[in-house]
């Protein structure tokens, strides 16, 4: 991907960004053009620890700790990113109980967007998708949205540790000329950002294979506001639904890295409430949690 130049951050965005490692803010230096940040480092200014900014790309996470499934995970996307979303969109319907379109719907309507109203401040409505891909869904976002903020006060945050498949979603923004998205490398298991800065959070697809599935599901719940419904969707074969030996076989397969493919439910932080277990096709389930105040920030989140 080298010289595919995304150049999506925008200045003044590195007031929400924090250390992968530390929780500390970081500053930027590096060079600006019609308001967007060009190749430079974030640096931390609590360690000094440095994050480039190369090519547009922020690399916002420590790749020592990519590990495990997330290497592996990672490099299957790479190679294979072209033939991810085509993949779902034709196979779905064939070995699920459900289209691309009707599984999505049906996890899109648990973010409740609708409900969504402009700050009376100005500030921006913030939603971020862990694990954005090819970005499939950024267009159901925008159907979802109230009328009033299609155009303008949201942004949408999305990272990804796979450069394959974030270059996929920087080449459809361009063909959209959508202007509101930020994209970056980054793991969901240390998300970097300021506790409390999105309205809504979600993630599909990918938890099954993260090396701690519960340290992510605290970042998730940690960087939301008090309150914001929290939205992840991954693979589970339907207990409730009679399933062939062909469709378990094919369960096994997209699984494979995942010896216990399930609804990681009893992950959930402490406090989280008005939890929502579904499942949303054969495949796969939806679970919808919120988490209510939370003490005030600590010294790692300065």
């Amino acid at each position: 991907m080298t010289g595919f130049v995304f150049g999506r951050l925008r200045v003044g965005d590195s007031d929400l960004l924090r250390c992968p490692r530390d929780g500390a803010r970081l500053s930027f230096n590096g060079g600006t053009d019609a308001g967007r940040l060009e190749d430079g480092v974030f640096s931390c200014t609590r360690c000094a620890a440095r994050w480039d900014l190369t090519h547009g790309v922020a690399r916002l996470f420590d790749e020592a700790d990519v590990k495990g499934t997330d290497r592996f995970m990672r490099s299957m996307y790479d190679v294979f990113h072209a033939a991810h979303d085509p993949a779902v969109r034709w196979l779905l319907p064939v070995f699920d109980s459900c289209d691309e379109a009707t599984l999505r719907d049906r996890f899109m309507g648990r973010l409740d967007l609708g409900a969504l109203k402009p700050r009376p401040d100005g500030a921006p409505i913030r939603i971020l998708e862990v694990g954005i891909g090819a970005g499939a869904n950024l267009p159901l976002i925008d159907r979802d949205l109230p009328p009033e903020l299609r155009e303008n006060g949201v942004e949408i945050w999305g990272l990804d540790l796979s450069l394959g498949m974030l270059a996929d979603c920087e080449q459809a923004l361009r063909r959209t000329g959508d202007e509101r998205v930020r994209l970056f490398m980054g793991d969901a298991h240390a998300l970097p950002f300021a506790a409390g800065s999105f309205d809504r959070v979600f993630h599909v697809g990918g938890i099954g294979g993260y090396r701690d599935a519960k340290l992510a599901l605290a970042e998730m719940a940690r960087v939301s506001i008090p309150g914001a419904p929290i939205v992840v969707v991954d693979e589970q074969l339907d207990p409730g639904q009679r399933s062939h030996l062909g469709h378990r076989l094919l369960f096994r397969l997209i699984t494979f890295y995942d010896p216990d493919p399930h609804c990681p439910s009893e992950l959930l932080p402490a406090d989280a409430e008005d939890i929502i277990e579904e499942q949303i096709s054969r495949y796969y389930y939806g679970l919808t949690f919120r988490c209510g105040e939370r003490s005030p920030a600590g010294p790692n989140e300065l």
